[in-house]
């Protein structure tokens, strides 16, 4: 073998590996990119929209409760709910919140602030109270249903940007593919031609 063919191998070599690493290297971070995209559509969306539907469910059993002027919910179950809205509020508070969400969701927790402090001066004797506790609950409500759609508006995000990295690995991919059958064709190309040397 002389030392031009060596070389042309050499070359040929480092040109497969150099296309290997380098799409690797894409493949590799579009898949970090999807990987990223699956998680935060589990841990920001789809556990903060359970997050919602627990204070929804919450908020309802106060609503229900001040309208049918129920002074043992007050008395026994209140305290111990409004403990466990303080926590979804401190787990919704642990997730990745655009700049609306967290504009939206200060309002939340000013609005439960607002009511709990309003629950302690009592509904039964003060309808003015009353009157307060409904108009809060409705602001929470409101809230939580603007929380909810951010939350289905971002997952759609997160949705399409995974989708747009696996387009584009499959694009790299049969790229790939294409190129390295041209690579092979080639070097077989160098490998067996053989020019006729002059005499």
């Amino acid at each position: 073998m002389t030392f031009l063919n060596k070389i042309k191998w050499i070359l040929g070599i480092l040109l497969v590996f150099v296309l290997i690493a380098t799409t690797n290297l894409i493949d590799r971070n579009n898949f970090v990119r999807v990987r990223d995209s699956v998680v935060t559509i589990y841990e920001d969306r789809l556990i903060a929209k359970e997050l919602i539907y627990e204070m929804s469910k919450s908020v309802n059993a106060k609503e229900i409760a001040l309208i049918a002027k129920d002074s043992s919910f007050f008395n026994k179950k209140n305290q111990t709910l409004n403990t466990q809205i303080e926590g979804i509020l401190s787990r919704f508070e642990k997730t990745k919140l655009t700049p609306e969400e967290s504009k939206i969701f200060e309002e939340l927790k000013s609005n439960f602030k607002a009511l709990f402090n309003s629950e302690k001066n009592g509904y039964a004797s003060n309808s003015e109270n009353n009157l307060t506790a409904t108009g809060l609950i409705s602001n929470i409500k409101d809230n939580l249903d603007k929380l909810s759609k951010i939350q289905i508006s971002e997952g759609s995000k997160q949705l399409a940007i995974s989708k747009k990295a696996i387009d584009t690995v499959e694009l790299f991919t049969q790229i790939e593919i294409y190129l390295l059958v041209f690579l092979a064709i080639a070097i077989q190309i160098i490998i067996i031609y053989n020019p006729k040397e002059k005499q």
